[in-house]
C-alpha cells in the first residue's frame, strides 16, 4: 500500500510539472496571438484596398482575353499554408484533411510540419519553405513571381492557396481560395462613382502590373490570417491542456486520499484486532 501511494504522489507531481508547462505556453500563446492579429489586422485593409481597385478595374472590362483573366485547362498549383511548430491541437491535421481534394495538382508547401508530412505522401511536391519569419513579404514575393511565370508561359493553368480562415480567437477554418486567373466578383458593379474613373493605361494593360501586385499581396495577407489561426489553434490547445491537467491532478489526489484512508483503516484494523486476541489469550 505505501508504494501504491508513492506511485500516485510521483504522478501528482509529474502532472503538476506538465500543468506549469502547459500554462506557461498557454500564455505565451496569447501574447503572440494578440501581436499576429494586429499585423493581421493592418495588413487586411491595404489587401481589402487593392482587391477592391482590381475588381473595379474588372468591372470596367468587358470580354476582354487577359491572360490573367482567361480560363483555360491543365494543371493547377497549390500553395499550401502549415505550422513550423507543433502543439497547436488539430491545426494541421485539418489542411491536410481538406489537401487530400488537390493530390493530383503541384504542392509548394510552406511549414515545417506540412514539409515532413507530405515528403513521404503520394503527392506531387514542386516546392517547399520552412521557418519562415513574420516579415517575410520578399520571400513570398519570389514564390509569386515564379508562378506568375509558370502560369503566363501556361505551365500550370491555375494557382490557388490553402489556407487556415481567421474568423475569431476560437474560430478557424482551412479553406481553398483561387487567385489566378482572376475571377469577377458577382458583387462588382458599376457605380455612378466608378464610371467617372480613367485608368491609365487602360484597363486590360494595367492589369499587367496591378495583378503580380495583387498576388503578392493575397500571399502575404494569407499567410500573416494562417499564422494568426495557427496561435489561436496554439492557445486553445493548451488552456485544453492545463485544464484536463487539473482533472487528472484532482483524481489522482482522490486516488491518493483514499490510498491513504485505506492505510489508516487497515492499520486501525490490525491494532484492534491485536488487543482483542490479547484480550482473549488473557481470558
Amino acid at each position: 500500500m505505501g508504494a501504491g501511494k508513492l506511485a500516485i504522489k510521483a504522478r501528482i507531481r509529474s502532472v503538476e510539472s506538465t500543468q506549469k508547462i502547459t500554462k506557461a505556453m498557454q500564455l505565451v500563446a496569447s501574447s503572440k496571438l494578440k501581436k499576429q492579429k494586429d499585423y493581421m489586422e493592418q495588413n487586411r485593409e491595404y489587401a481589402h484596398y487593392l482587391k477592391e481597385t482590381v475588381q473595379s478595374i474588372l468591372s470596367t472590362i468587358e470580354a476582354v482575353p487577359h491572360p490573367y483573366l482567361t480560363s483555360r485547362k491543365g494543371k493547377a498549383c497549390t500553395i499550401v499554408f502549415t505550422s513550423d511548430m507543433g502543439l497547436c491541437g488539430g491545426y494541421n491535421a485539418n489542411v491536410y484533411r481538406l489537401l487530400q481534394e488537390y493530390r493530383d495538382d503541384d504542392i509548394i508547401m510552406i511549414g515545417s510540419r506540412g514539409y515532413a508530412w507530405i515528403k513521404n505522401k503520394d503527392f506531387q511536391l514542386f516546392d517547399a519553405h520552412t521557418d519562415l519569419e513574420d516579415e517575410c513579404y520578399a520571400e513570398l514575393s519570389t514564390i509569386a513571381d515564379t508562378l506568375l511565370e509558370k502560369y503566363r508561359n501556361e505551365e500550370i493553368a491555375k494557382i490557388r492557396i490553402l489556407y487556415t480562415r481567421f474568423v475569431n480567437s476560437v474560430t478557424f477554418e482551412p479553406v481553398v481560395v483561387n487567385i489566378l486567373p482572376v475571377e469577377k466578383e458577382a458583387s462588382a458593379t458599376v457605380t455612378n462613382e466608378k464610371a467617372l474613373t480613367e485608368f491609365e493605361p487602360a484597363g486590360d494593360q494595367i492589369l499587367n502590373d496591378l495583378v503580380p501586385m495583387y498576388v503578392r499581396s493575397l500571399l502575404y495577407s494569407y499567410f500573416l490570417e494562417t499564422k494568426t489561426s495557427e496561435q489561436a489553434s496554439r492557445r486553445m490547445a493548451m488552456e485544453s491542456a492545463t485544464d484536463n491537467a487539473e482533472e487528472l491532478k484532482e483524481t489522482l489526489e482522490l486516488q491518493f486520499n483514499q490510498a491513504r484512508q485505506a492505510a489508516i483503516t487497515q492499520e486501525i484494523t490490525e491494532i484492534v484486532g491485536g488487543v482483542n486476541a490479547m484480550e482473549g489469550a488473557n481470558t
